[in-house]
């Protein structure tokens, strides 16, 4: 049965990885999905995909960077669909040169340019919508770095990460009497294009072994059908070959 049915959905970063398994799982409950994300082409892909199962999907390309512009995204959904329902705060990315004897001042404003104000923009957007509706559902995708600070993320992912999981548990703190949910999941490694970031380059079995985008679509098709009087509040989500951990038992004590 489709448990969002009615529902409209509009997840950034939807072009690939988890944004994009978010969408599909999302449409396939029923929902009416919005697709945003920098890369058009990517997006029509996407509608067209979930449009050929059956799904609802429109196309909204913007750089979630931009206030401006992620404004006029979420007024137009509005101006179309009268409500904003659930929003996937999925946008995010990750730079090759990370470490701190690698890190620039331009490297630092594009992490925090494209995880942690893009979250930002994206719920300000949507925020006046769902105090006026008294409902509302925000899914951030964070990352396990938005818990546990080690060197394999980089200092600025981190960081940034830390501050989506931070701004998603103040959201519950304040619009909790608005009747408006917040719901952050921090994974640990998935099989996404980010992967294509990291400064050493991962075999096949490596990837396979990870979270894999679809696994994570589920997950939010599943926080975004709980009931509203229901917040699940933070969830983390890893691999069971977990490398952090095994990386971690070879180590001497």
């Amino acid at each position: 049965m489709a448990q969002l049915k009615g529902k409209i959905a509009w997840v950034t970063g939807a072009g690939t990885g988890i944004g994009e398994a978010g969408a599909h799982a999302l449409a396939a409950e029923g929902a009416v999905v919005v697709l945003t994300g920098r890369t058009a082409s990517k997006l029509e892909a996407v509608a067209k995909a979930i449009a050929a199962k059956g799904g609802t999907a429109e196309v909204k390309a913007c750089d979630m960077a931009d206030a401006a512009a992620v404004q006029a995204v979420a007024d137009a959904i509005l101006s179309a669909h009268g409500r904003i329902d659930i929003l996937v705060n999925n946008a995010g990315l990750n730079i090759t040169e990370r470490a701190w004897s690698r890190l620039t001042a331009a490297g630092v404003k594009e992490l925090v340019d494209g995880n942690l104000m893009s979250a930002f923009h994206g719920t300000l957007a949507v925020l006046p919508a769902m105090r006026k509706q008294q409902d509302g559902l925000i899914i951030h995708t964070a990352s396990m770095a938005g818990r546990f600070v080690s060197p394999l993320s980089g200092p600025g992912y981190t960081a940034c990460k830390h501050g989506v999981v931070a701004m998603s548990h103040s959201i519950n703190m304040e619009e909790c009497a608005n009747g408006i949910r917040s719901t952050v999941v921090c994974p640990g490694e998935v099989r996404t294009p980010i992967m294509d970031k990291r400064p050493n380059k991962l075999s096949e079995q490596e990837l396979s072994e990870m979270v894999q985008p679809e696994d994570c679509g589920r997950l939010i098709a599943f926080i975004a059908a709980t009931p509203a009087h229901v917040c699940l509040n933070e969830i983390l989500i890893t691999p069971t070959r977990n490398r952090g951990y095994l990386a971690a038992m070879q180590r001497k004590l």
